[in-house]
């Protein structure tokens, strides 16, 4: 089948380079527009548009994909492939070809932007993906195949994104075989099962000392990678990059030890930070830290 891939992110990479494989013909790609990035502000394509020139396939930015659609419509497909493409999809454009999309949780629940950080927030043991028909209605498709993936208790973000698009690109393809022997079959979702999920913003990273070791540990596994964690303290934002829990208690927030090692206690146990942000901006061990700071530090906030 000649498929038209839709996907901007290093997911939608993953599962481009197993489709890439398969014995179907990716025609083209659409991907986000360059855009600016890091110190110097200059403009860098999406890691989809960098592979997909590197295999010398046709790639298409469209700022507005549904301001593009007539220019769409002169692509030669025969369906659309969307992995975590970044836009939303209008009813003329699903209404062209057959629409499927690949999706890095066990639908209905997960629905939205966040499925991966959202299973391991809530400290799920299995999560999955699910192959769906696309329609207007966010994630709310029929079901075309799901597969489950049992999730560690210590994997974090960037891990288990790799892992879900492994099996989103060998599902995506198993899906493109149904559709190119008409064997295809669709499933709904059952409504009363449905859990929508918000973006989240950094805000979202802030390490609250009045919940449980593990709630915590879960949203550092969950956020740390991707939209960053930090403590508060003194009033000002420290970023974290390593913590362990430990079997030590006291009163929550309070500073355990520091003065070789970092622990602050929580609502059951204690977490210890390894690697933090020094005032420097540069990022240290937990005892080159609190060196570095003037005063004894007794609590978080």
């Amino acid at each position: 089948m000649k498929v038209l891939f839709l996907g901007s992110s290093l997911f939608s990479k993953i599962v481009l380079e197993k489709v890439l494989k398969s014995k179907h013909s990716v025609c083209a790609v659409i991907t986000q527009p360059p855009r600016e990035a890091g110190r110097g502000h200059k403009f860098q394509k999406t890691c989809v548009h960098e592979f997909a020139l590197e295999n010398n396939t046709p790639v298409y930015t469209f700022e507005k994909l549904s301001r593009s659609f007539e220019e769409v419509k002169k692509i030669e497909y025969d369906i659309a492939l969307v992995a975590s493409f970044g836009q939303i999809l209008t009813q003329e454009f699903l209404d062209n070809k057959p629409c499927i999309n690949v999706h890095p949780s066990l639908l209905p629940k997960y629905r939205g932007a966040t499925p991966i950080q959202s299973a391991i927030l809530n400290g799920d043991a299995i999560t999955g993906v699910t192959i769906m028909k696309v329609v207007k209605q966010v994630d709310s498709g029929d079901i075309i195949l799901q597969e489950a993936l049992p999730l560690s208790e210590n994997i974090k973000f960037l891990e288990l994104e790799n892992q879900l698009a492994e099996l989103g690109g060998d599902l995506a393809t198993q899906a493109l075989d149904l559709f190119a022997e008409n064997r295809q079959t669709f499933t709904p979702q059952d409504e009363s099962k449905a859990v929508l999920v918000r973006q989240l913003t950094k805000e979202d990273g802030y390490l609250d000392f009045s919940l449980t070791a593990k709630e915590i540990y879960d949203r550092f596994r969950a956020l740390s990678q991707c939209l960053g964690c930090y403590i508060l303290l003194n009033g000002q934002k420290i970023k974290i990059f390593d913590i362990q829990i430990v079997d030590m208690q006291g009163k929550e927030k309070e500073v355990l030890l520091n003065k070789k090692r970092f622990v602050i206690a929580c609502k059951d146990k204690a977490i210890e930070i390894k690697t933090c942000q020094a005032l420097s901006g540069k990022t240290v061990d937990a005892c080159s830290f609190l060196n570095g700071w003037k005063d004894e530090i007794k609590e978080v906030q």
